[in-house]
């Protein structure tokens, strides 16, 4: 999508926001969220070019292939801990270009048996990188799905980088009352959308609050979740996102355009909108739906108790002539003051499964 499209279509999303919040009122965050990327028109999925370097932001698989390898190891070596099922079903919630699961397929043809045996099965909700990924993954028998609840039943091992954040958030402010009250969107008195407080909500931060403090609740994981302990066992899933690693207040969400933060209610539709991520909440909540969750621990442990050395080593022994690029690339994901140490990568599984490594 060109600029002057690009920004026609926010403009169009801006006015249709416009008209909704006069004729309703406020509307959640997490249902402007939703709008501004799902939008059939003019959401921010409905166009292509989001992602890598001459997009709007890059993810893991796009910096190091060593990235999308490692975890298709860490599949098959989980495909074995579930006795070898065939099919199994291989899942990738939000799958972006299709560059990991490029990655991870070609890696784990060295594990006899299980890209033979893996059902490919992408949740994606963009046409465009549905095109994309369809390309990526020619040659491969793939299916797509709107919703996890659409993947056939069976052992099923299911791959999620980056796709926590995405999910629509709520956020509640405390007001001077001490009143929890849902923030919304509303429009200001010059016509631009803005943030206002709403109506009070009964909500038990866990951690002291003072007037201003804003919470982040996240619907959108009990339902994923829902729909992860709905399924047949048994199911194992990787979940790799950023954000802290104990539970904290504050406003996390943000937009991003060409690689900068912008204004998350300026021109809707043309940035990727995404909250931090708490792992150790998302673990909670999982053992509470009844399922068993290993970590969270860091992407750079993660990473480096896979062999994240070992593989690059050898990558940059057999191309010489790219060892510079595959150095950076793998040094980026493991920074200890980025990437390495923001990220975060834990397991969810069906409980009475063994201990999955690296977390064992």
């Amino acid at each position: 999508m060109s600029a002057s499209n690009s920004a026609e279509a926010s403009s169009a999303l801006l006015e249709s926001l416009r008209q909704r919040i006069q004729r309703d009122g406020p509307i959640a965050i997490d249902q402007y969220m939703t709008t501004c990327v799902a939008d059939p028109q003019h959401g921010y999925w409905s166009k292509a070019g989001a992602i890598g370097a001459a997009g709007d932001f890059i993810t893991a698989p796009e910096i190091s292939q060593v990235f999308g390898e490692l975890i298709g190891l860490w599949c098959a070596v989980a495909w074995h801990s579930l006795g070898q099922p065939s099919p199994v079903r291989l899942v990738e919630l939000g799958p972006g270009r299709g560059t990991l699961m490029q990655d991870a397929l070609r890696a784990a043809r060295a594990v006899p048996g299980f890209v033979d045996a893996a059902s490919l099965h992408l949740v994606e909700i963009s046409a465009p990188l549905r095109v994309l990924q369809k390309s990526a993954l020619a040659g491969h028998v793939v299916t797509w799905h709107d919703v996890l609840d659409s993947v056939p039943t069976g052992p099923a091992i299911i791959i999620a980088n980056e796709f926590l954040d995405a999910l629509p958030i709520r956020q509640l402010i405390l007001s001077s009352d001490g009143v929890w009250r849902e923030r919304m969107v509303g429009l200001g008195a010059d016509g631009q959308l803005c943030f206002v407080a709403g109506s009070p909500v009964h909500h038990d931060a866990g951690i002291v609050a003072h007037p201003g403090a804003i919470v982040e609740l996240r619907p959108g994981e009990d339902r994923l979740l829902a729909a992860l302990s709905a399924r047949q066992p048994p199911v194992i899933a990787l979940f790799v996102d950023y954000g802290p690693a104990d539970p904290a207040l504050g406003d996390t969400l943000q937009a991003v355009r060409r690689h900068a933060y912008v204004d998350p209610l300026a021109e809707p539709g043309s940035a990727d909108l995404t909250a931090h991520v708490q792992l150790a909440g998302f673990a909670q909540k999982a053992r509470e739906a009844g399922l068993a969750a290993a970590g969270p621990m860091t992407q750079a442990e993660f990473l480096g108790r896979l062999g994240v050395a070992e593989r690059a080593a050898r990558l940059m022994a057999a191309n010489p002539d790219r060892a510079g690029e595959i150095e950076a690339g793998v040094q980026r994901l493991m920074a200890p003051t980025g990437m390495g140490q923001l990220f975060k990568v834990m397991a969810v599984h069906s409980p009475g499964l063994p201990p999955l490594p690296p977390f064992s």
